[in-house]
């Protein structure tokens, strides 16, 4: 299973579409057996979800994020967990333990709505 983490270097992001980086892990058996950072490529509305499926994500952990993004994610069967806080790495491990539950922390508050990319102009 590969499960991609919206980080800020070695940490989960607070917000998924604009996080610094996305770390992949690629996972057997219950553990980690690889792991690739890769440059967040730029946000754009509804790109960023299928950026990561198309790099065959089946999870992705992030801090918080838009309602559109993850309409995104389940409509291509990607599990979302968000309201995740710490090292990139732990959480993963804490993913595949059963220990990590997602929050539910989509973002609708209007005054939050640049910060998650919901409704982002360029």
């Amino acid at each position: 299973m590969k499960i991609a983490v919206a980080a800020m270097g070695t940490q989960v992001a607070g917000h998924f579409g604009h996080c610094e980086n996305f770390i992949l892990f690629d996972t057997e058996n219950g553990k980690i057996t690889a792991e690739n950072s890769i440059p967040n490529p730029g946000h754009k509305p509804g790109f960023l979800p299928n950026f990561l499926g198309d790099k065959g994500a089946e999870v992705i952990i992030a801090g918080g994020m838009g309602g559109g993004a993850v309409d995104i994610f389940n409509e291509r069967r990607i599990e979302v967990i968000v309201g995740v806080q710490g090292d990139a790495r732990q959480a993963v491990e804490q993913y595949l333990a059963g220990q990590l539950k997602s929050t539910g922390a989509v973002c609708h508050k209007h005054e939050h709505a640049d910060e998650c990319g919901e409704h982002h102009e360029h």
